[in-house]
């Protein structure tokens, strides 16, 4: 007779906890937290008294609508990453199908909701209308337009809107400056968004070339920015050496391209994956860069401690 056994030891589950991280990309949330502190640093000399609460409530409002929005490209994505990304938490089984749904939905209207508190204690729709159009794009790119030619458009409008959350409490209507400050981060993501369309599998040259070239046409566009504003209003530095600004621009162009032109060169999906996640921590350094052009070294430094987070969170939570 064979000898008896007990139970089979049962593994441990894998964390819940990392697989709620993995699922709302975490590192990522603090890219759009940056876009929300440069957007308000743009339009506010300081954050203090009543400004602290609209504003804390504004950074809330991105934060969790792009947590939002994520979770639900997993919801809708079920089916694909299933077959090409089945270790991610939905496909895995480690959170359920059903739970996403609701948590994507509950984070979408809360974070909806904290943008028209923000309006309404600022005294202006503009913080609620901006932040309920953000929300029908994010649900829009999820639900219908992501795997169409309009899929990187409405991501980029995304990001143009969730710069505007930001300057939305400005005291006065928005500036050429502003407009342009959010179209440039928009333009970026446009890039961004195709060059990841396929980061999964074998990418495309004939795709990775134009994307590049919107990705650095958003550093273009962000270098504008100064020629935009007030004269009185540019930190002494770009008053006094604007070929200052022009070399950051410059620098910074050439660093992302080349990480681009390096997944072009070998269209592999660790090659573009790489260069996307590097795109992705770049968003705060453009941030930083369009704040310091108004605040300086102060408001720039506000925005790039949002980089540690997302740097450290990276290396133990994936941010595509």
């Amino acid at each position: 007779m064979l000898p008896e056994t007990g139970p089979e030891p049962q593994l441990p589950p894998p964390s819940t906890l990392r697989a709620y991280l993995q699922l709302v990309r975490v590192p990522n949330l603090f890219t759009a937290m940056a876009d929300v502190v440069m957007g308000f640093l743009f339009t506010h000399a300081a954050i203090g008294g009543g400004d602290a609460w609209v504003f804390g409530l504004l950074v809330g409002a991105s934060t969790l609508v792009y947590a939002a929005g994520v979770v639900l490209n997993d919801v809708f994505d079920f089916a694909v990453d299933a077959r090409e990304r089945p270790e991610r938490p939905l496909p895995s089984g480690r959170i359920p199908l059903s739970v996403a749904r609701k948590l994507g939905a509950g984070l979408l209207l809360v974070g909806v909701a904290w943008a028209w508190l923000g309006g309404f204690l600022a005294g202006d729709l503009r913080p609620g209308l901006v932040g309920s159009g953000l929300a029908g794009c994010v649900v829009l790119y999820d639900a219908v337009l992501k795997r169409t030619p309009l899929g990187p458009v409405t991501m980029g409008a995304c990001r143009l809107l969730n710069v505007l959350l930001g300057m939305s409490a400005a005291v006065g209507p928005w500036g050429d400056e502003h407009w342009l400050a959010a179209a440039a981060m928009g333009t970026y993501i446009v890039g961004v968004t195709w060059f990841a369309r396929t980061e999964a599998g074998q990418s495309r040259r004939r795709h990775l070339v134009p994307a590049t070239a919107v990705i650095v046409g958003g550093i273009g566009l962000l270098w504008m920015v100064p020629g935009r504003c007030d004269p009185a209003e540019l930190v002494p530095l770009l008053q006094d050496e604007p070929g200052r600004w022009s070399l950051l621009m410059a620098v910074l162009g050439a660093l992302i391209g080349f990480r681009c032109l390096r997944a072009v060169v070998e269209p592999v999906p660790y090659r573009v994956q790489t260069a996307v996640r590097q795109c992705i921590l770049s968003l705060v350094i453009l941030d930083a860069a369009a704040c310091f052009v108004v605040r300086g070294i102060p408001g720039a430094v506000m925005v790039l401690v949002l980089l540690v987070p997302t740097v450290v969170l990276g290396w133990w939570i994936e941010s595509t």
